[in-house]
């Protein structure tokens, strides 16, 4: 089959990797025309990175392993551990953070010479009455193909015509994002750190080369203006935490540009597309923070994808294997958002429990919501 696919994100880049492995001839369409300016990082679960592993693409030698995730309060008390060292030896896969830009290099390293086409502003997505579906763009061409796959993120222009409108809706709140080289244990060790208090949340995890991945999650009203010096802005809203991990980012210069991010949520549909087109990644179901675990969901999905389109033949008609898709990884992703905390880090009843018994448990209910959402992880094919 021809697959065009709309977006160079990790889930698109993702599932152009494993289609072309598995016979396709594929073409991906980004709209930016270069690097990001600002660079972030991401941190992916086991489910992640086995369905990476299934895609062909190797990922052990980049970032930095985590091997426990600290939740703190503001004070820097810990009030538990997530054994990721444990959750990582159950699936086979550990958890890893590494810079975003260097996990998108490494996926299209793979690809052939030409599949990615930079500077591509997708318009519209049109069903054509010879059954192709064609991906159309704002200097006024197009790209044909048996299957168009909308992985343009949350203002998806794929998912507009697809679904008749944007039905996503902000939050409330955002996040600033930031990739640095901040000195002391939190770039050396395998360790990270989940602060959350009444004014947000920090993030905080080694992502490799002595970079650390942070972020900070607070309130935001839509339409608000960025500030000129995001970190002054930070630093008065964090000012009385006293973790030192978050003073520690916080105390870098107003030099440090973090990358915002609002955040959106809507209804996941029962199905995502029409005819021979279809949604993927945070297109058709975004997740409303940066501890979420939207990067995994869309490598989830770029597995399960290229299992129903690499089980197609010349001549076979899509559209049953794309709904196919759309049912199986509907339920999954649904799960997965609505298990309380998208982290399964801050459990109510364990609070009592004291950090050792509260780590315990939090550890056994990750790896069960792993074993309910995740199809890569137990080999439930769609």
């Amino acid at each position: 089959m021809r697959v065009v696919i709309v977006g160079a994100g990790v889930g698109g880049l993702a599932l152009a990797r494993g289609l072309v492995g598995a016979g396709h001839e594929v073409e991906v369409h980004e709209r930016e025309g270069g690097p990001p300016t600002v660079e972030v990082g991401i941190g992916l679960r086991p489910n992640g990175i086995a369905a990476l592993d299934a895609l062909g693409v190797d990922v052990s030698g980049l970032g930095r392993r985590l091997d426990g995730i600290e939740v703190r309060d503001p004070s820097g008390r810990v009030r538990h551990t997530l054994d990721t060292d444990a959750i990582g030896a159950r699936f086979g896969h550990a958890w890893r953070a590494m810079p975003r830009r260097d996990l998108l290099e490494t996926i299209a390293d793979g690809l052939p010479e030409g599949t990615v086409r930079s500077g591509r502003i997708c318009t519209r997505v049109r069903e054509n009455p010879d059954g192709t579906v064609s991906a159309l763009f704002g200097d006024g061409s197009a790209a044909t193909g048996d299957v168009v796959v909308g992985a343009d993120g949350v203002r998806s222009a794929a998912r507009r015509d697809l679904w008749d409108g944007d039905p996503s809706r902000p939050t409330g709140r955002a996040g600033w994002h930031g990739l640095t080289a901040v000195p002391g244990e939190m770039a050396s060790g395998t360790v990270a750190a989940v602060v959350r208090g009444r004014q947000g949340e920090c993030g905080i995890m080694p992502a490799g080369d002595g970079l650390v991945r942070w972020w900070f999650d607070v309130r935001w009203r839509p339409g608000l203006r960025a500030p000129r010096s995001p970190m002054g802005v930070l630093r008065r809203l964090f000012a009385d935490w006293d973790d030192p991990w978050t003073r520690a980012v916080l105390d870098q210069g107003d030099g440090v540009e973090p990358a915002l991010f609002e955040y959106v949520r809507h209804r996941v549909p029962k199905v995502w597309g029409k005819g021979g087109a279809t949604l993927l990644g945070d297109a058709a179901h975004p997740f409303s923070s940066a501890d979420s675990p939207g990067p995994d969901q869309a490598l989830e999905d770029a597995w399960a994808l290229t299992e129903v389109l690499g089980a197609a033949g010349a001549g076979d008609d899509p559209a049953e294997a794309l709904r196919r898709y759309e049912r199986d990884r509907r339920g999954r992703v649904t799960r997965a958002a609505a298990s309380g905390a998208e982290f399964l880090l801050e459990l109510p009843p364990a609070r009592a429990l004291g950090p050792e018994r509260s780590g315990a448990l939090v550890t056994r209910r990750y790896i069960d919501l792993l074993e309910r959402t995740s199809g890569v992880l137990t080999g439930r094919r769609p």
